[in-house]
């Protein structure tokens, strides 16, 4: 009976180094680079985009988001952030995401579900933010002519992009407007009352409060979704922990 016990066990394990060598093992990604960038989830991009400075900052790419590891330096806070590190779907700067639909016209679209989740630190200036953006063209490099941004949350003294021009309730939450221009596309930023650590909502309803300010119209495409971060100073341990989106 011992040595039946013995060939069940050997067996098992035997059975185990199979299975465990049959799983792909999942690495996170270091991105240092200006604009390195990688996939994950076969369906989404997460990009470093450190656009407006050259100290050093790095990016953790995990399986289901990114944390910023390294960043170093700061800029002005009365003037544009360093950088944009996120994950996006869709298209920007000729970068696709793997199988996605956009550019999609805005009339076709019936929603464009999201969510994501953040983990956030104190001692930097930053906004926790998503970026939608929108073009006449169903435009897949360069800059796009309308940028909506959702700010979940922010530190220190900065503000988005232009001035407050009202209040809005969009998904069931209250609102700060903003309207500018940064030199390169208009803007409008919707400024949260209050600190969300997450949140889904429909992409859409941003979209119709662009078009309700002149920012846009039916016949434009939106071109991609992104959730990530816009850091002044410091950054270190800031995170997406998720990211989702489907555009139908």
């Amino acid at each position: 009976m011992r040595s039946v016990r013995l060939a069940l066990l050997t067996a098992l394990i035997s059975l185990c180094g199979l299975l465990t060598a049959a799983l792909p093992a999942h690495a996170d990604t270091v991105l240092c680079d200006q604009y390195a960038t990688t996939t994950i989830q076969g369906r989404y991009v997460v990009q470093n985009n450190r656009w407006g400075t050259s100290a050093t900052q790095c990016i953790n790419a995990t399986s289901s988001g990114f944390a910023i590891t390294q960043a170093d330096g700061s800029v002005p806070t009365n003037g544009a952030p360093k950088s944009y590190p996120s994950v996006f779907y869709g298209c920007h700067y000729t970068n696709c995401s793997p199988g996605t639909n956009l550019p999609k016209q805005l009339s076709s679209i019936g929603t464009a579900s999201t969510s994501t989740s953040f983990t956030y630190v104190s001692g930097a200036v930053f906004d926790a933010s998503y970026d939608i953006w929108l073009d006449p063209a169903p435009k897949t490099n360069g800059v796009n002519q309308t940028e909506i941004m959702v700010w979940y949350n922010k530190a220190g003294p900065i503000t988005p992009v232009g001035s407050q021009v009202g209040t809005a309730s969009v998904g069931g939450r209250s609102w700060q407007v903003w309207t500018g221009w940064n030199g390169s596309n208009n803007v409008i930023s919707f400024v949260s009352s209050s600190t969300l650590s997450n949140w889904s909502f429909n992409v859409m309803d941003f979209v119709d409060q662009a078009i309700n300010h002149g920012l846009a119209t039916r016949s434009w495409y939106l071109t991609s979704i992104q959730s990530g971060f816009e850091p002044w100073s410091g950054g270190t341990g800031l995170a997406v922990n998720s990211f989702s989106a489907s555009v139908n």
